[in-house]
């Protein structure tokens, strides 16, 4: 029997199956949250001209060149008949996800240029009738991770379509819009109903740019799917205000604050998606696996992509960045696969937690050699060693648990060097299930973080409400001076304390940007009131591009101990356009440092 028709008669079995009972939401996210970790392919016709056209490197993505180069259709669609990817190995390819440490593979098999990466009977503009490579390189994908025991999900773009006159973007070729619902219905959903039911069970469909559908055009999309293969996953730009399984951030965007729903970062190695010749602005494996933590550690997923070349080639520095991350992940899964998020709903200067069960997992991005406090935990600790530590030789730890002595702390005495350069991850095997110390408290380093996403906003004494969760945490959209944010804390050491306040970049991926120049009051022990500038650019681990900016705000003398009351209001918002074209302050957090 073929591995087609086996996997034809498995989808048989397996949808009979999903009919007899009604599949929950737990049930359809279970393998999902249990992953966290998936490779992206972006590979279409755009891969031929790889960012250059005419002689011309065009600016943008690779996968966008056919819009940014304003490319006819007439034209574009001649790439058809030179794509022939004789070096395409759909078991080399799953091969290197499984070695990388993804659980799942999503690959577009219709991006915005409109051309099918697999055999469509609705449109004959697909790659098995218009390329000489005459071959379905979406079935032979899926049936390896069936084979090989990976999910296989499919990026469908159901709203642009360059190459139709009902599809969305195309203004040069199509002035007027045409009919985008004749698009849906004699394109779109044939196609979904092609890839639902003809290669087997499908993890997920991962819609994009939804831009004009309408709330009941993408109902009918999601109805579609739930019919076809109900425990098939909806991604989170499907559009029209239709609730979906998850929420997908902005593109490479790492979230600061934890998200109470599933959600997923799409994200690139370099700047580009689909393949680009002239993109060499590679992320190191470090940086990566730094930020695959993170996005765990926030209750997330994590999709790294990759852009093959018009051969069927993953780029070797493609492949050198998963090889390293696999590695890590080969010692230190365990505190990635089937964890939660931190139960401490915050970052810290160190790193971050996840957790599973009654063990929690501290991932270092800096290695604090020796002595390291963790403050706020209230669950007695049974034993702490190194993950990368077969023999699991405990680590040295004290603990403060007494209400009465103050603050819970921990204290682990570390060697002077971290197992990984990337993130050392050490194991807390707990009595119970984690417990929590709410509030705000001083750090064993003596320091004090204020985030914005934990202070309490207000306007005019009225509750109000920031956005903390754009980029890596700075708050999007604060635009009205009114606003304030306050905050508790309890201080364990009176003395002198820098404040700086923290702003983030913004901008689009590959293209940061910073306004500054807002006017600001805090109140505390005293008043400081200041302008909003870069006085110290800080490279952040946890973001794809963004850097922090550190404004000092000046000094704060605290005189006692114990609870303490910080305000930030702002006195002006800098009207300038920030890339996007919202003006806004991008604060994160205030940092008080002990100077004595």
């Amino acid at each position: 029997m073929s591995i087609s028709i086996l996997c034809a008669v498995l989808f048989i079995g397996f949808a009979a199956a999903l009919q007899s009972e009604p599949i929950t939401q737990d049930q359809r996210m279970e393998w999902w949250r249990r992953s966290r970790f998936g490779l992206f392919i972006h590979w279409g016709l755009y891969a031929i001209p790889a960012g250059i056209w005419k002689g011309r490197s065009i600016p943008g993505i690779g996968e966008w060149i056919m819009y940014s180069a304003k490319i006819p259709v007439e034209e574009y669609r001649k790439l058809a008949k030179q794509f022939n990817p004789q070096k395409f190995d759909a078991k080399a390819w799953v091969e290197l996800a499984k070695t990388a440490g993804m659980k799942y593979i999503t690959i577009t098999s219709k991006h915005h240029d409109g051309f099918a990466l697999y055999g469509s009977k609705a449109s004959s503009y697909n790659i098995v009738d218009a390329t000489p490579f005459k071959r379905d390189p979406i079935r032979e994908l899926a049936e390896e991770c069936h084979k090989q025991g990976l999910k296989i999900c499919f990026y469908y773009s159901q709203v642009q379509d360059w190459n139709e006159p009902g599809g969305y973007g195309n203004t040069w070729d199509f002035p007027v819009q045409g009919d985008f619902q004749k698009y849906l219905d004699e394109k779109v959903k044939p196609q979904l109903t092609e890839l639902l039911t003809e290669y087997g069970p499908i993890g997920m469909i991962w819609f994009d740019t939804p831009y004009n559908i309408t709330a009941e055009q993408a109902q009918s999309l999601k109805d579609l799917v739930r019919r076809l293969q109900p425990a098939c996953i909806i991604s989170g730009r499907l559009g029209g205000g239709v609730k979906t399984d998850y929420i997908s951030t902005g593109d490479n965007v790492v979230p600061g604050s934890m998200i109470a729903t599933d959600w997923e970062v799409p994200a690139t190695l370099n700047d580009t998606w689909g393949f680009k010749v002239e993109d060499h602005s590679w992320k190191s494996p470090r940086q990566l696996t730094i930020i695959l933590f993170d996005i765990v550690a926030k209750g997330g997923n994590y999709l790294l992509n990759v852009g093959p070349t018009a051969e069927g080639v993953i780029p070797a520095e493609s492949v050198a960045i998963l090889h390293k991350m696999g590695e890590w992940l080969s010692v230190n899964g365990e505190s990635i696969y089937g964890t939660e998020a931190s139960p401490f709903q915050r970052e810290f200067s160190w790193g971050n937690l996840t957790r599973k069960g009654d063990k929690l997992y501290l991932g270092f991005y800096q290695w604090p050699a020796g002595e390291f406090y963790l403050e706020g935990l209230l669950t007695r600790v049974e034993k702490a060693w190194l993950l990368a530590d077969p023999d699991q030789k405990g680590l040295a730890f004290q603990q403060t648990l007494d209400p009465s002595a103050g603050r819970p702390r921990l204290s682990l005495h570390l060697p002077q060097q971290g197992p990984d350069e990337a993130v050392s991850v050490v194991v807390l095997q707990l009595t119970g299930e984690p417990m929590v110390q709410q509030g705000l408290f001083q750090s064993g380093d003596g320091s004090v973080l204020l985030p914005g996403v934990l202070g309490k906003i207000s306007r005019a004494g009225e509750e109000a409400q920031l956005n903390f969760g754009s980029r890596t945490g700075g708050s999007d959209g604060w635009l009205d001076p009114a606003i304030a944010i306050d905050w508790d804390f309890h201080l364990e050491k009176p003395g002198r304390y820098r404040v700086d306040i923290i702003t983030m970049e913004t901008g689009q991926h590959g293209d940061p940007a910073w306004v500054g120049g807002h006017t600001f009051e805090i109140h505390s022990a005293a008043s400081l009131q200041g302008v909003i500038r870069a006085d110290e650019r800080e490279y952040s681990p946890r973001a794809h591009y963004w850097h922090r900016i550190h404004t000092h705000a000046g000094c704060l003398t605290y005189n006692r101990p114990g609870s303490q009351h910080l305000r930030l209001q702002p006195l002006s918002i800098n009207p300038e356009q920030k890339p996007d074209g919202q003006p806004g302050f991008t604060f994160k957090e205030i940092i008080l440092t002990p100077e004595d």
